[in-house]
Order: C-alpha cells, then structure tokens, then sequence
C-alpha cells in the first residue's frame, strides 16, 4: 500500500522550473514524508529520521517508506501546496481491498452501510486561502474555516470504520452561495457512488440528507439509504403520519441482566414532500423502553428498503450506526492522536486540505493493517490498549533503524529489539 501511495506522489504536479539543483528532492519523497507523520503519529519524526541519518547513514524513512531524501518541513508545504487532494482517493478503496473480505461489515443481505457527515478541521479569524469558507459572528468580525464531507464504511456492533475519500466543502467555480454539505454530498455521489455500487451500498446521514435532491442523487448512484427524518422538518410525512394506522413490532432483550423492550413502528410508501414529483419512501421509528418502562431513545427514518417485522429491527440498527462517523471516524480523529483540528500547514491554494487528505489515509492505512495484517494485530494486542502500540511505534523509530516492518513489527510484539 505504501508503494501505491509511492506512486501516486510521482505523479503529483512538481511546481520547480528548468533543471533540478543538486539537493531536490523527487515528489515521492515529498509526497511520503508528509505521509509519514500522520501514519506514525509522531510530528516530530521526521526530525528524528534526519538525525538517524546522520549517525547512521540511513533512516526508517528509507527502510519503510523507501524514501531516498527527507526534505525540510517548509519543503514539504511549499511542494505540495496546489496539488489536488483527488490524486489520493483511489488508495482510500486500496485499503478497503487490503483489509481482507468484507463479511464483517455486510448488513441487509449482504449490503454494506456507509454514513455520511461533515465536520470542520480549521477555523481562524486572521489564517485563510482562496478554499476558506467565511461566516460572519455577532461581534462583527469575520470567521474562516475549512470543512469537509466525511464517508466512513460502517456496520452495527463493528468497533472498526473504513474512511472513504472527503469531499472538500470550499467555494465552487460559478457558484453565487457558499458551498455546504448537501452540495458536496450531491458532488461525492457523483464521484464516487458509482465505483461502489457493486457493494450494494446503504447510505447513512442525518436530518439534513433526508431531502428530495440527496435521496434522488443516492437513487441515481444505485445506492439505497436509511436517513434520519425529524417531524418538524418533515411536514408533509408528518401529516400522513397522524392518523394513520401503523404497523408495529415490539421485541425485549436482556442484555447483562437488563432488560429492554425495542418498538418498532412504520408505515409504507409515504411521499418525501408535498409536491407531484415527490419520491416516494418508506417510515419507520423505534423507541426503547427500560425495565420500568421509561423511554430512553426515540428516533424516526426514513428507507427505500422493503419494512416488514423480520427486517424493521436491522434496519434500525443500522440507521442507529450512522453515530460511527461521529463517535469512530471524527471523534478518533480529533482526539485519539490524528489531531485532525492541529494546524499542520495552511498554505495558499490547497494545502489543508491535502494534509487532511493524508491523514484520514493514515487512518485507513492502520484500519486496513488491524484488519489484514496479522503481524500488526499481534503487536497491537501484545502492547494492551491501541495507544500504548502507538507509543512504542513513536518512541523506537526515534532511536533504531529497523530493516522493514516485520522487523519493526515483531520487535514491538516481542518487547525486544533486535539489530537487522
């Protein structure tokens, strides 16, 4: 995977003129050098990997990544600023490929979910580029911010997500209003949703996504979709609604000795809005009930999937798993040493977002491994608690220079480092 990355960073445009001075570096180099801080967690290897190289000739930027140079930091950014974060999605289904057969996340007969959300990962009153979006705050003063559409693959009772490739909300060419995230929903269905339809896809989303266009745009990529439907922003479902005579279904589980009670209602082919061309959809909600009797969730959706009593239970948990994008894509990003909100390097044209880009393909790259590699998994589960297997990674690369990735990977399972 490291080497299809390789590849990709060939390829990126190089902004030097005429001749190369003694001392360049190659656009792999670049590419994989600010790859490589993601991937190991660390913004300081490759400070590091330059002093190894001093002493020792070599580096594990040499021996993992198969880099020939380690170019300065400011290189990095100025090298790679202007290039399309879109060179890097075809190693985002790499991944998935590279983590093995995707059983553990087939859902529905054999579909797979995949949850769409936003997020922001920048925001300055003073730092900005031509791809900020603005908004203005009650003091008067003028916001920048940067944000993107996220894709995960997920499935209910799954700890592991699989990122997909973002697409950037940023100002669009001939655009008159300010990009958001149904726009670059509409836009990654395009891009993507096809090159996925063979997995039969299940499109995850909130309140937001539960509209004509969006349902319309998932339909036109051969994709189905359980979105999340608010009656106060559903009037027209909300009539049919009162009233009607729905179908229900109730089941109690005792999990831990607890038990809870799971009701489920819905009502078929129900029209998404009040207007003759309006798709035509299907309702449901489940509410749960403690042992006493108290309702501790409630929610309400909306599917083009068939609803009957045998599938209304599994349908649910998988709108429910929309939350993985929130609790196990953005929140892990955010807060689990991927620092997603860090600042690495603004730039003037496209820089944000083509380290952003790197780093939700780190995050892909260790869900592939975990998943794939046994070797990986060995020496995560040897080292406890997944941070702890980051600190190890962190801290060895700091001071040895390790043949390869099984020798690196065997000395964290072993807890023991042996010389190549």
């Amino acid at each position: 995977m490291i080497g299809a990355l390789r590849e990709v960073c060939v390829g990126l445009p190089d902004q030097r003129k005429g001749s190369r001075r003694d001392g360049d570096y190659s656009m792999a180099d670049i590419g994989l050098s600010a790859f490589s801080i993601f991937f190991m967690g660390s913004p300081s290897f490759l400070g590091h990997q330059r002093a190894l190289a001093e002493g020792h000739g070599r580096s594990n930027c040499e021996t993992l990544f198969g880099m020939s140079a380690i170019p300065s930091d400011d290189y990095i950014r100025t090298m790679l600023d202007g290039a399309a974060a879109a060179a890097f999605d075809g190693l985002f289904i790499k991944a998935i490929e590279a983590a093995g057969p995707l059983t553990p996340f087939q859902c529905l007969d054999g579909r797979v979910a995949i949850a769409l959300d936003g997020t922001e990962h920048f925001c300055s009153r003073k730092i900005k580029c031509e791809q900020c979006s603005t908004r203005r705050r009650s003091d008067g003063g003028t916001e920048y911010f940067h944000a993107f559409l996220g894709a995960s693959m997920v499935a209910p009772g799954h700890r592991q997500v699989l990122p997909l490739p973002p697409e950037f909300i940023a100002p669009q060419d001939g655009a008159e209003k300010q990009d958001c995230e149904r726009n670059a929903a509409k836009r990654w269905l395009t891009r993507h949703g096809g090159g996925l339809a063979h997995l039969r896809p299940v499109f995850l989303g909130d309140d937001l996504f539960a509209c004509q266009p969006i349902v319309a745009a998932i339909l036109d990529a051969g994709g189905s979709f359980i979105l999340t439907c608010k009656p106060s922003s559903h009037q027209t479902i909300a009539e049919y609604l009162h009233g009607a005579e729905l179908q229900e279904h109730r089941r109690t589980i005792c999990k831990r000795g607890k038990h809870t009670t799971a009701i489920y209602r819905w009502l078929n082919a129900v029209p998404l809005r009040a207007t003759g061309d309006a798709i035509v959809v299907n309702w449901f909600s489940i509410e749960t009930l403690n042992a006493k009797g108290k309702r501790t969730y409630y929610n309400n959706f909306v599917t083009d999937l068939a609803i009957t009593s045998d599938t209304v239970a599994e349908l649910a948990a998988c709108g429910r798993a929309r939350w993985k994008i929130e609790n196990e894509t953005f929140n892990v990003l955010k807060t689990n040493g991927y620092n997603l909100e860090h600042n690495f390097g603004h730039g003037k044209k496209t820089l944000a977002s083509i380290l952003v880009t790197l780093n939700l393909l780190a995050f892909a790259f260790h869900t592939a491994a975990c998943l794939g590699v046994l070797a990986w998994r060995t020496a995560v589960i040897a080292r406890g608690p997944t941070y702890r297997f980051f600190e190890h990674l962190r801290t060895i690369t700091a001071y040895v220079v390790f043949q390869d990735w099984p020798h690196l990977l065997q000395s964290i399972t072993a807890a023991a480092i042996r010389p190549p």
